[in-house]
């Protein structure tokens, strides 16, 4: 092992309460004893509080308030880091060789009772996510250590249905993970203004000379869905939607990650939904079309003609094809 893995595995040991002799760590990490002595140097130069006691039953221990720190860590939050990397992993984070190393390492140094109890709570615990391409990863952590460290990148970047690729200069400000896809929200120079990519549209990325810093208290997450989502206080240019069904599938529609944030008024029945007009003449239908005869639109008018238009439509095609 490294000397930062045995110099953790004494921290280990000691944590255990037990007084114990540098002889008896050598044997364990199976290390010279010069070596141990080294160690327990290293680690009280560096603030650890090792207490050392000579005599017949001396050897080292650690300081009880230490003992406590939160550097250990008890049973429920080793399972739930261990819970928290099973999502991170699903997600495509792209330092997952450095979050498998970081959880065995947990794993290696807690003792029998607690792998047990580990082992018990991750075996039923599964998370499954969208296929994430593996090819992202080195994009990925790009534009982390990018958004860390105030690198400006040079980019080509290809939007939805585009068949080309632009150059772009961009300042990264934060990654976001939504609904299965990673977006990096940054200052774009050509467009003088913040905006959020797509990663797996992003493209021969590299680093510029030029440096940035990102403005104090920027959230990607608040920015990002801002752009999505209606605004509270904005009145005009929404539209009532009067939708009547079966309580589940009325349920289900307020969970929708958009849908959710436009109810004004909600029975077991019925919901309304205050809506953009914009949303509502585009892309609504779509979403209420899935739900079949187990919802059923009472106004506007226009939105049901629409629905009937669409089903005819595919209806149509599937019948000539």
């Amino acid at each position: 092992m490294s000397k930062a893995d045995n110099m953790l595995s004494i921290l280990w040991l000691l944590k255990t309460g037990k007084r114990m002799t540098a002889k008896q760590l050598a044997e364990i990490l199976e290390i010279n004893i010069r070596t141990v002595y080294r160690y327990i140097d290293s680690l009280c130069a560096s603030g650890v509080p090792i207490i050392s006691d000579a005599g017949h039953n001396g050897g080292y221990s650690l300081l009880q308030q230490f003992n406590e720190a939160p550097l250990f860590f008890d049973l429920n939050e080793q399972k739930a880091l261990i819970h928290a990397a099973a999502f991170a992993q699903e997600a495509g984070y792209p330092f997952g060789a450095d979050l498998h190393r970081a959880i065995s390492k947990l794993k290696r140094y807690t003792n029998e009772e607690q792998r047990d109890a580990i082992d018990r709570h991750s075996i039923g615990f599964e998370v499954i996510q969208p296929p994430v391409d593996p090819s992202l990863e080195s994009t990925l952590q790009e534009l982390e250590l990018s958004v860390a460290n105030g690198y400006t990148l040079s980019m080509e970047y290809q939007k939805a249905y585009q068949t080309t690729k632009q150059k772009r200069q961009i300042d990264p400000y934060g990654l976001v993970y939504w609904k299965g896809n990673w977006y990096i929200v940054a200052y774009c120079h050509l467009r003088s203004t913040i905006r959020s990519f797509r990663a797996d549209r992003v493209y021969e990325i590299q680093r510029t000379d030029a440096s940035f810093q990102r403005p104090p208290e920027f959230s990607a997450r608040h920015f990002f869905l801002s752009n999505l989502l209606p605004e509270a206080d904005k009145q005009g240019d929404t539209i009532l939607i009067k939708v009547k069904g079966r309580p589940q599938s009325l349920a289900d529609l307020c969970r929708h990650w958009y849908l959710g944030h436009t109810v004004i008024e909600r029975s077991e029945a019925q919901v309304i939904f205050q809506v953009d007009e914009q949303m509502v003449h585009s892309i609504l239908p779509h979403y209420l079309l899935p739900y079949g005869k187990s919802i059923q639109v009472e106004e506007p008018a226009f939105v049901k003609e629409r629905l009937a238009a669409i089903a005819a439509d595919l209806f149509h095609f599937y019948q000539s094809t």
